[in-house]
């Protein structure tokens, strides 16, 4: 098993003035972190999940997918600035530093959180929620290691919730 090691969010959220749904995940696995954007990892299934529900194409350069969120009034970020990680293993995070969540907040009417898996939804409950008391609905992971929920699966899950804001 891989070492934690400290670790910064180093991206902006994607947000603008009309962003009412913020999706929140934990913190970008390495692929992300590399590419220095949001669910990056190939087989992550985030961005095919959203183009489907859409009925969009699939964006595939970073602009791409921030205007698919902008025109679609999301906005995306992660629930942790810093922390403690063993590569991208959520279930090794120790040692969290929240984000600063009023950056979107004083900006975005959010009316509604959702937090991408259960350590998300977690993380959230625990640091967030009080600043922003805000209920968040948790949904299942997109990430390539919830193997128990295939594109279909998430869909149906998340569709309800991204379709009604």
């Amino acid at each position: 098993m891989k070492e934690c090691q400290k670790a910064v969010h180093t991206f902006e959220p994607v947000y603008n003035q009309e962003s009412k749904l913020l999706i929140l995940g934990s913190f970008p696995s390495v692929k992300s972190r590399e590419a220095g954007f949001y669910y990056y990892h190939p087989q992550n299934r985030f961005w095919k999940m959203l183009a489907k529900l859409f009925d969009e194409p699939l964006p595939k350069s970073v602009e791409e997918k921030k205007e698919l969120l902008l025109r679609h009034h999301i906005a995306v970020w992660d629930v942790i600035a810093s922390c403690e990680i063993a590569g991208s293993s959520d279930s090794s995070i120790k040692n969290v530093t929240p984000v600063d969540i009023k950056k979107v907040l004083s900006v975005a009417p959010i009316g509604k959180i959702l937090t991408n898996g259960a350590t998300a939804d977690n993380l959230y409950r625990r640091h967030l929620f009080p600043l922003t008391q805000i209920e968040a609905v948790r949904l299942p992971s997109t990430s390539p290691a919830n193997a128990a929920f295939s594109l279909e699966r998430l869909c149906e899950m998340w569709g309800g919730e991204l379709l009604q804001h």
